[in-house]
């Protein structure tokens, strides 16, 4: 359309806007020098026109425009033979059977051995083209552009071509190729063809840097053109650009289709290698502290990995749902031990379900579940508050009370050996307690027997030399042990005996002077 609007008096399109009269319009641009074209001839018993049979199905086809090729084909006497080839060829799409090829690799057999004669007309080379691609034959194909390297103007054209002629017959090959001359031209025999040459001559040393992964994908080598785009020098963004060709290509499950002639990479490292650049750039946004950006492309690499837009709805193997719940645990646990993480996955209260989780967790188990795996690996990464965090949310209230009474014991071990955060740590250890204590009031019909062995109180009483050495929080800390033992049930008598001992420790450090109230609240627990 460019070159119509550029040479729009000698398109001559007029108000005309089928898809033939914009093919006319451009072949009275290209063969302007040529004479009357024949579709333009008013008066056939003057000067002979040209014959633009061969150029017009040639451009239909070019454009996409089969059923104008059709026509075209079927309306000119110089293509009559042709047109049931050419139609077998649109309705099997390039297909054809093996007498149809047979004949067509004969028709190019003969046009070759004529040679390119001086004088010939050039558009005539459209017939030859025309007949190779419905022949398929990678000999009469490889001879066509050695014999005549000036064919096309364009590797876009080039690139059509090839595609065109590309057959693929999967299994049985060798019952379809009755001689050399059928041998069809193949996927690989293109690749391997475009791969000879370096990327610097595509891109013509770095000018054009688009063209050759242009070309890669054209040619349906899908992932080394992600790889290039990936890598790729230039500040232009052209890394971003290949991360989100990646989750196109993944969704629509064709990362396979093409890893490149004489590659032995697996299906599964193709999603993989991919999965791992968009995972990557999410990391980028959670660098920021954007959780929303890294999470929606946090979930894009968990279902790469998984196959794609399939591993959503099930459909894909046991093997990709397997590696898609992996990593998607593995990254939606990373988000959530982020700065935020948990206001942003789990919401302001609840166990998920009012937070990013319930759209990738909808199952109230496996969220738990999640979220049970999560605290534990913040225990493990000294992340303490945070696992209390999430005990608390998913109401584990034993598990966190475990958690404060372990952080509660390192902290007093730290005020002893003269550690500065020891106090203000206590502090909010002890309210952390307090509100998990505060809780259970709204759960009147639970028993809470878990509770029944809180390691809180033994651990005072295991420690009761370093207790002696820290009279500043020892009641406070004695309180909470005591609120602790009146909100549960004394299901074995095990508590009676830990208000004992809790008693006890008192009498034994009545010269501390510690607060009045607290000896008149274990006079009452006893």
């Amino acid at each position: 359309m460019d070159t119509i609007q550029n040479h729009s008096v000698q398109a001559a399109l007029g108000g005309a806007v089928g898809n033939l009269q914009r093919v006319r319009a451009f072949l009275r641009i290209r063969l302007r020098d040529y004479g009357v074209l024949d579709f333009d001839a008013g008066d056939t018993h003057r000067q002979p026109p040209v014959d633009t049979t061969w150029q017009q199905i040639y451009f239909c086809l070019r454009t996409g425009y089969y059923e104008e090729a059709r026509s075209v084909a079927l309306s000119s006497r110089a293509s009559h033979q042709f047109a049931p080839m050419l139609m077998e060829w649109i309705n099997s799409g390039g297909m054809v059977p093996v007498d149809i090829a047979a004949a067509a690799s004969e028709e190019c057999e003969k046009m070759l051995r004529m040679g390119d004669r001086v004088g010939r007309a050039a558009y005539d080379k459209k017939k030859l083209l025309l007949y190779a691609i419905v022949s398929g034959s990678r000999r009469q194909i490889d001879r066509m552009l050695r014999d005549l390297p000036t064919l096309f103007n364009t590797i876009e054209d080039f690139l059509w071509f090839k595609l065109s002629a590309v057959r693929e017959y999967h299994g049985g090959t060798s019952s379809q190729v009755l001689n050399e001359n059928l041998v069809p031209y193949s996927l690989e025999d293109l690749q391997a063809y475009l791969n000879k040459f370096e990327p610097s001559y595509y891109t013509k040393n770095g000018k054009d840097p688009l063209v050759y992964p242009y070309v890669l994908l054209l040619s349906v080598q899908m992932l080394p053109a992600i790889l290039y785009l990936s890598k790729e020098a230039a500040d232009e963004g052209y890394d971003i650009d290949a991360v989100h060709v990646s989750i196109t290509l993944a969704d629509h499950g064709v990362l396979a289709e093409g890893t490149g002639a004489g590659q032995k990479i697996g299906v599964m490292d193709a999603y993989a290698e991919v999965s791992s650049i968009i995972r990557q750039h999410g990391s980028a946004y959670l660098r920021h502290g954007n959780l929303s950006m890294a999470l929606e492309y946090y979930a894009q690499a968990a279902a790469t990995v998984g196959g794609g837009e399939t591993s959503w709805t099930g459909r894909g193997n046991i093997d990709q749902q397997r590696q898609r719940n992996v990593m998607l645990t593995q990254l939606l646990t990373e988000l959530l031990l982020r700065d935020g993480g948990i206001h942003f996955l789990l919401g302001p209260r609840g166990a998920g379900e009012e937070g990013e989780l319930a759209r990738f967790l909808t199952d109230s188990k496996a969220r738990q579940q999640f979220l049970l795996e999560a605290a534990r690996k913040c225990q493990e990464a000294g992340l303490d508050e945070k696992s209390i965090e999430i005990q608390k949310r998913v109401g584990a209230f034993s598990m966190a009370l475990d958690t404060i009474n372990k952080c509660l014991s390192e902290a007093i071990c730290a005020l002893s050996r003269g550690g500065l955060d020891g106090e203000s740590r206590n502090a909010g250890l002890i309210n952390s307690g307090n509100e998990i204590l505060e809780t259970f009031k709204y759960y009147p019909n639970e028993s809470f027997h878990e509770l029944n062995h809180l390691v809180m109180v033994p651990s005072f009483q295991e420690r009761d030399h370093v207790l002696e050495q820290e009279t500043a929080c020892v009641p406070d800390l004695l309180k909470v042990a005591l609120t602790c033992l009146d909100n549960v049930t004394d299901s074995d008598g095990s508590l009676r005996a830990m208000r004992a001992k809790i008693a006890q420790f008192l009498a034994n450090n009545m010269n501390r002077n510690w607060p009045r109230d607290l000896y008149e609240k274990v006079s009452r627990s006893l």
